[in-house]
């Protein structure tokens, strides 16, 4: 726990969720009151030589796009369960000291309700079918898109504004893009750059040395615009200003575009089912008519 406790002093690291304990919020005190938790418990059971329980969640940033913050949290909750600690107290810290991001959950394995050890036969089998649940409950894969992605824009694009204003909305929804920094660095991959232009930004499209290559399009002329860019001025809020002092994913590129490649393919899933649907309602007013 001191670990994960350091990693949030040096700013390396957030508190993120905890379930169980005696406070709701348990963050909100010292990291001192946030051990007691445990060693009160660990106390009443001293045969045991190593009671506490640590594990590293290390999803992708695939992964972290389709389940987000509020998916993670809820997966963690359901690990929890089917290892055998559905009451225990325990806290989980997200880490961004590494080139990627993963939590850390703290518990422990002295039960709170019996004072005995939780057993942790199996525990690895356990896990990896959890993991494959997983897996296939959120259809996580670790291939390749068979797919080419190519959505740089050039001097002849088309609809250019509205095609902006699509690249914006799916980079908004990324979660794992949590700083103006990374919002930037998605963007140069399609050949944009957001500028300041007097008193406000214009989004340029460029080509690969940076030059623009069309006339801008000033950010008050778009209605969805980019998260980062919604005010005049830019304020970081503290969790934002720790994504600024760690490098980028290694993998950033392939990740972006392949978080891409699934919400594209999904929305074209999406638009075919209203498609077909439309088409069924139009065939069923024939029938119905020539009755």
């Amino acid at each position: 726990m001191f670990y994960n406790e350091r990693k949030v002093e040096r700013h390396y690291a957030t508190f993120f969720q905890s379930k169980n304990t005696p406070e709701i919020n348990p963050f909100l005190g010292d990291k001192n009151a946030r051990y007691g938790i445990f060693k009160e418990i660990e106390d009443r059971n001293t045969r045991v030589r190593k009671p506490g329980l640590h594990i590293s969640v290390n999803p992708t940033v695939s992964d972290l796009v389709r389940l987000g913050d509020a998916g993670i949290r809820t997966e963690i909750s359901n690990l929890m369960k089917h290892l055998g600690y559905r009451n225990q107290p325990y806290l989980v810290y997200k880490h961004a000291d590494l080139e990627r991001v993963h939590f850390h959950i703290v518990s422990t394995r002295i039960d709170c309700d019996t004072g005995k050890k939780i057993t942790d036969s199996y525990e690895k089998e356990k896990t990896q079918r959890f993991i494959k649940d997983l897996e296939q409950k959120y259809q996580l894969t670790k291939d390749e898109p068979q797919e080419k992605l190519n959505y740089r824009f050039s001097g002849s694009s088309k609809n250019l504004k509205q095609n902006l204003e699509n690249l914006f909305g799916q980079l908004n929804s990324m979660e794992f893009i949590t700083s103006k920094e990374m919002y930037d660095q998605a963007l140069k991959l399609f050949n944009v750059e957001v500028r300041k232009t007097g008193r406000g930004y214009s989004v340029f499209v460029t080509d690969e040395n940076g030059n623009p290559v069309r006339h801008p399009v000033r950010m008050r002329d778009f209605d969805e615009k980019p998260k980062f860019y919604l005010g005049n001025t830019l304020s970081l809020s503290r969790e934002e200003d720790l994504y600024r002092r760690v490098w980028f994913p290694g993998n950033f590129k392939k990740e972006l575009l392949k978080s891409l490649f699934y919400q594209l393919k999904n929305d074209r899933y999406e638009q075919n089912v209203g498609l077909h649907k439309r088409k069924s309602l139009k065939s069923g007013k024939g029938k119905r008519n020539r009755y």
